[in-house]
């Protein structure tokens, strides 16, 4: 029997394979939806009919069902939080990014003094809840970077959040014990060869490092863990599928941890790749209901990666978390503006329009949820 300590998703998934899950999905029919929205809990093969093509006749109805779940757990209610990007330093290949090592633009990272900038700016519109994200270059952005950035900024902040290069689970252990609250960790694509394609160089070309990292993450006793695909960079069903089953994993052997899903689209960046498989609105609205069908816990998160119109309707239908006037350059809210960014955002709405529009919509905007530190 293996001990907590060597346990890891890649033993669960290796026992399926891409392909098979794929057509299972595709072969999903009218019955199995139907099935699947009477169901009080509904299984993984529940969530393969939820996604399937057959399944779109019904998403007024999903819609409706994902409303009203969301509203019985988490109220009408919706948490702000604001991303902020530390540095566009980066020692990887990767196809669809801006901050790709082989694209040829201006490498910054924040000194403390730019930090506490932005941070300003930030705390001046509301926010208590912050993203830090970086490239991941380990000797300029590694952990004792990010652990100075976390101590630099946490009596700021009740909720910080990363989003950086995967860690050993030592050296997440460092930073929770430093005000840490959650991390972010997606995989992009849970399609072993297609992963190898978009990530040719550099520590993210390890696919086995970064799947298990929320396993680390669980080890190390972080308070939420965040997945997540790339959708654009293979079929999105499949992708959805194995986020589900990770999902599933990690709440049976890290159950004292909270998770997220979050639902980024391929967005144009500089140097830009082409979706391989697009994904319509429809399909994403299809996709947050059947993720809240599937588990009506589970915290589900909307960028400004996506329009006005399309954020404006989500956060009614099972949204609990969203950004508002992201910048996705280092130091674009106040020192550097016109600093590359990572990716295009679409809903640039200031964050006083967002508050006005969920006002509107008669939802309760959050700004603090919890505080590590008193």
């Amino acid at each position: 029997m293996k001990t907590e300590q060597h346990k890891s998703f890649i033993n669960t998934f290796n026992k399926y394979h891409w392909n098979i899950e794929l057509q299972s999905i595709f072969n999903k029919t009218t019955s199995d939806v139907k099935q699947a929205l009477i169901r009080n809990k509904r299984s993984l093969e529940d969530f393969k009919a939820l996604i399937s093509p057959a399944a779109k006749p019904f998403l007024e109805e999903m819609a409706q069902m994902s409303s009203e779940l969301t509203k019985k757990r988490f109220g009408n209610t919706i948490q702000m939080y604001a991303p902020m990007y530390l540095s566009n330093e980066c020692q990887n290949i990767c196809t669809y990014c801006g901050f790709s090592l082989t694209n040829k633009i201006p490498r910054r990272t924040l000194t403390d003094t730019e930090i506490l900038k932005e941070v300003a700016f930030l705390k001046n519109k509301g926010y208590d809840h912050i993203l830090l994200v970086t490239g991941e270059a380990n000797k300029t952005v590694g952990v004792t970077y990010i652990n100075n950035a976390i101590k630099l900024i946490r009596s700021q902040f009740s909720n910080i959040t990363i989003e950086v290069q995967p860690l050993d689970q030592k050296e997440y252990e460092l930073l929770i014990e430093n005000g840490l609250y959650a991390v972010l960790v997606y995989q992009e694509t849970y399609h072993k060869e297609e992963y190898k394609k978009h990530h040719p160089k550099g520590k993210k070309s390890n696919f086995k490092y970064r799947l298990e990292t929320p396993d680390r993450l669980g080890k190390a006793g972080v308070h939420k863990i965040g997945l997540g695909a790339l959708f654009g960079l293979e079929d999105w069903r499949a992708d959805s599928f194995f986020t589900a089953l990770h999902l599933k994993y990690l709440q049976k052997t890290y159950w004292k941890t909270k998770y997220s899903i979050s639902f980024p689209r391929l967005r144009p960046h500089s140097g830009g790749l082409e979706p391989k498989v697009e994904m319509t609105d429809s399909d994403l609205v299809q996709l947050i209901c059947a993720f809240r069908l599937f588990d009506e816990d589970v915290e589900l998160s909307m960028s400004t990666r996506e329009s006005e119109v399309f954020r404006n309707n989500i956060v009614n239908l099972g949204a609990t978390s969203i950004s508002a006037e992201s910048k996705t350059n280092p130091g674009g809210y106040s020192v550097e503006p016109q600093s590359l960014e990572q990716f295009e955002i679409s809903d640039e709405r200031s964050t006083e329009e967002i508050v006005t529009m969920l006002k509107e919509k008669k939802l309760e905007v959050v700004w603090k949820d919890w505080e590590v530190f008193s």
